[in-house]
């Protein structure tokens, strides 16, 4: 069930050949089971009907136009001739699928890197190893290592709702892909034919977590909460990122040191930081307190502090060294002494259990104190992360003086490492609230007479400072004290916050410590950007705040909202200039810049690969410290695995260290001045065409009419309300999230693409235009971006939901400009067709384009019989249709990936 047919002659089988033999017999294998499973639970009907409807859409993708129109036609008969029930199962079915097909991808992806780790000749590009060789033949080895050192990378994570997906359905998933493990290492056995006790054995396993998946509700019943949403994420630490993030700090001090390294002190520092903004966003989520703020920190300390204690534990457990062999030094022997003393009747037990051995002691001991702290005993507990520490490089000191080098720098380094990096805190919660409510509640302050209560929201804004103290109180500095102004258009809005935090704590009182930072996210806000900056240093708290920090200041970038403000071409030519523009003020005024980058999954929201990103970026823009949001399905696709999340993390730090080298920053001057005036044109035009489009009377309803935009809405997706209002009546209602979301559902994906077909016909040079595509990594990266984009489009699907506005004349500007981008980003590349140059992308998009098509007829039947003006639903068939719209969004986000 569910694969490609292996007698097809069109371009989607040749695809299907492509594939490597173990990932094509992963996908037989699930396909196969799932369908014995849906004839097992819907009987050999439902089978029929969803082979029926995949035979189709197949037909309708991969034959002659004649051929492809008949069968996309029989395949919307079929659909619309399924009863209500039975259409929720095929919808069910071909969601399924994608899940297990997503699966196999990212398990084979999983065997595709650990072979390469295994094989010094199958070594992969852009690591560490291969940024430190190029970079330090530019500048010298020595110069090289002390950028290596200065490294920096903060994912911020957070919780927009575009993870589709229930956490039943991806714990499911998750043991389907340990199952797959096991079938791989049968195979490695030579256990994995089909009579043996394993391999049977094993089917069965499947085939019951298979028939789990098919019959758990992919649909939440009520949307999660903030603290929902924050234990959600804390998989990610539990599972990969707590192990990760030494596994990657050690491949970095191979690549300094490398044999040795393990037996001598390292020389890379800990670069990574991990924030969340997950119960902190308040902007526009009510439901995100200062109550949750402090529970979002308890829950994250809880987890931190846990992982600490067991691995404490575990590496203390193997500390088996003998005095005889590895005596404690006089340092070390204090500490024992002094931890016995704290917990005597611990330390008799363990010493039982441990004697002769002391430095097992010393770490069994400490694992006890950071249990301590997890439960809050104040008589043994630590007070802050520097306080382990020290008793931890007391302990790695003795084991060195022991000539015990390979256990202080070993297993021991990791657990040093993941203190320094993680602290007691886990993430830094960062808060982000938007300017126009800080000003809103200053004025209600000021009119406030003694003894009048302040309104609810004022008193909310206030105890949001309160709660950062409280963070930082109990969790330590590092926990909280980013501030995000969100819409920040002038410095005022900046200076507005220290003067909430001063209202908040009362006089005399010292406020919280904050590091306060601009979020410039329309267009004109980003072109105002180095004036509000240089306004803000006239601000006293900003000059303390620089006093005290080595001049370090953080500004934030918005993809979304500038994207929707005047379209992907103009917003990312914009991004550029206004990063450009704020690294030379940086550069002028001795600051050390972060720029934070706010960027989402989707293309329309700043998508597509981090590290080819990262190296089209402005000199000085980077300077070894890359910071960016991380949200959505995103967060599961980068971090989810142990091995994809370091080889991610890997790729990016790579590309952060070159972003600086000499010859990148060469590159990128020259290409932005060589090409200034085809940035310039194309700029103007792009816009004017956006505009076209989306200031057209009457263009926000239309947009809600031809797209599921109104349903995603009722998806219990995330916490966050999906727009700022009760309708849709101008594109400002919007949120960026469900802007780009509702366009990727209808297979438009316009939020990636609109308007950059005219930009190119503007410039009209395909010569030069190709040139600027072989020389310009700005505009190679936008044109790669949107080939992706335009590759999961599909036209024929897209004219079905435009057809329900009943305004010809929008839907042909939409449609014309896809034909016109297709045709030039297909000269441009030299291909004969999208994304010709990346096979492997290519062909992951036409195996599963006709699924996909199966989901959005199914979606585009309860769409239009929502739309029926003439004929509108009852109370009953409405409820079957949105259920029936909503599985099909499941199913589509899951077979495009990047919706949001």
């Amino acid at each position: 069930m569910l694969e490609a047919p292996t007698n097809s002659p069109a371009s989607r089988t040749e695809a299907g050949a492509e594939l490597p033999d173990e990932l094509r017999s992963d996908v037989h294998l699930l396909g196969t089971l799932l369908g014995q499973v849906i004839t097992e639970t819907g009987g050999p009907a439902l089978l029929d009907d969803v082979e029926r409807l995949r035979r189709l859409t197949i037909a309708a993708y991969e034959h002659g136009a004649e051929v492809a129109d008949d069968s996309f036609a029989s395949a919307e008969e079929l659909v619309d001739a399924l009863s209500p029930a039975r259409a929720d199962e095929v919808a069910r079915a071909f969601t399924c699928y994608f899940h297990l097909v997503n699966l196999a991808e990212e398990h084979h992806r999983v065997r595709v890197l650990r072979s390469r780790g295994a094989s010094p000749a199958k070594q992969q590009e852009d690591t560490i190893s291969q940024a430190f060789a190029r970079l330090s033949a530019e500048i010298g080895e020595e110069k090289a290592a002390e950028r290596v050192r200065g490294l920096r990378f903060h994912p911020v994570f957070t919780a927009h709702p575009t993870e589709a997906r229930r956490r039943a359905v991806s714990s499911a998933i998750r043991r389907i892909s340990d199952l797959l493990e096991e079938r791989d290492e049968l195979r490695f056995l030579g256990s994995d034919s089909d009579g043996s006790a394993a391999a049977q054995e094993l089917t069965r396993r499947l085939l019951e977590e298979i028939d789990l998946l098919w019959r758990t509700s992919p649909l939440r019943s009520d949307k999660p909460t903030p603290v929902d949403e924050v234990r959600t994420v804390m998989a990610v630490f539990d599972e990969t990122l707590f192990t990760t993030v030494p596994r990657v700090y050690r491949r970095v001090d191979e690549a300094l040191q490398g044999g040795i390294s393990g037996t001598v002190a390292p020389l890379a520092n800990p670069f990574v930081r991990v924030g969340s903004w997950i119960g902190g966003d308040r902007d526009g989520n009510p439901f995100v307190t200062a109550k949750v703020s402090r529970q979002a920190a308890v829950i994250a300390s809880e987890h931190v502090l846990l992982g600490l204690e067991r691995a404490s534990a575990r590496i203390g457990r193997t500390l088996t060294l003998g005095s005889d062999t590895t005596p404690l030094d006089a340092a070390a022997a204090t500490l024992l002494a002094r931890l016995g003393s704290a917990d005597e009747s611990a330390a008799a037990e363990i010493a039982q259990r441990s004697p002769g051995e002391p430095h097992r002691r010393v770490l069994l001991l400490i694992a006890r104190r950071i249990e301590a702290t997890r439960r809050r005993d104040a008589d043994l507990a630590y007070t802050v992360p520097d306080e382990l520490l020290r008793e931890l490089r007391i302990l790695q000191a003795s084991l060195v003086a022991a000539g015990a080098g390979r256990h202080a720098y070993g297993e021991l380094q990791h657990l040093i490492w993941q203190v320094e990096t993680f602290g007691f805190h886990l993430t830094e919660l960062e808060v982000r609230q938007h300017s126009q409510v800080h000003r809103k509640v200053l004025a209600e302050l000021a009119e406030l007479e003694a003894g009048d209560e302040p309104s609810e929201l004022a008193a909310e804004v206030l105890d949001v400072f309160r709660s950062v103290a409280f963070i930082q109180e109990r969790h330590g500095p590092r926990a909280a004290g980013r501030y995000i102004v969100s819409f920040t258009q002038s410095s005022e809005d900046i200076a507005n916050v220290f003067k909430l935090a001063l209202a908040a704590t009362g006089p005399g009182a010292t406020p919280p410590a904050l590091n306060v930072i601009p979020l410039f996210e329309t267009f004109a806000d980003l072109q105002a950007a180095p004036r509000i900056l240089a306004e803000m240093l006239e601000q006293p708290e900003v000059v303390e705040l620089l006093a005290g920090n080595g001049r370090r200041l953080e500004v934030m970038l918005g993809y979304s909202d500038s994207s929707k403000d005047v379209g992907p071409v103009a917003a990312t030519l914009a991004l550029y200039e206004a990063q450009s523009q704020i690294a030379a003020w940086a550069q002028e005024n001795g600051i050390e810049l972060t720029l934070f980058h706010g960027r989402g999954g989707a293309l329309g929201r700043g998508g597509g690969p981090a590290n080819v990103a990262i190296l089209a970026q402005p000199p000085h823009s980077v300077d070894g410290r890359f910071k960016l949001t991380e949200q959505g399905e995103v967060i599961f696709a980068r971090y989810g695995d142990p091995d994809i999340a370091a080889r991610h993390i890997d790729q990016v730090i790579s590309a952060t260290l070159l972003a600086s080298a000499p010859s990148t920053e060469s590159r990128n001057a020259n290409a932005a001045e060589k090409y200034a005036g085809v940035a310039a044109t194309m700029d103007a035009a792009s816009r004017e065409r956006f505009f076209a489009l989306v200031k057209a009377p009457g263009f926000a309803p239309w947009f809600a009419r031809v797209t599921p935009m109104e349903e995603v809405g009722m998806l219990a997706l995330g916490s966050r309300p999906a727009r700022r209002g009760l309708s849709v009546e101008s594109l400002e209602d919007l949120r960026a999230i469900p802007w780009v979301f509702a366009w990727t559902q209808a297979r438009i994906n316009l939020t990636g693409w609109f308007g950059l077909g005219t930009a190119l016909e503007a410039v009209g040079n395909l010569e030069q235009l190709q040139a600027a595509y072989a020389e310009w990594p700005l505009f190679r990266s936008m044109i790669d971006n949107v080939a992706m984009s335009l590759a999961k489009t599909d036209a024929r699907i897209a004219r079905r939901y435009l057809e329900l506005g009943d305004r010809p004349e929008l839907a042909g500007l939409v449609t014309d400009e896809l034909d016109l981008t297709a045709s030039w980003v297909t000269r441009i590349t030299g291909g004969a067709e999208l994304l010709e140059r990346k096979p492997v992308l290519q062909r992951a998009v036409k195996m599963r384009s006709p699924y996909v098509d199966a989901l959005s007829l199914l979606q585009l039947r309860a769409l239009r019989r929502l739309r029926d003006d003439a004929r509108k639903p009852d109370s009953d068939e409405a409820a079957e249709l949105q259920r029936l719209l909503l599985l099909s969004v499941n199913g589509v986000a899951a077979g495009l990936q990047n919706t949001g």
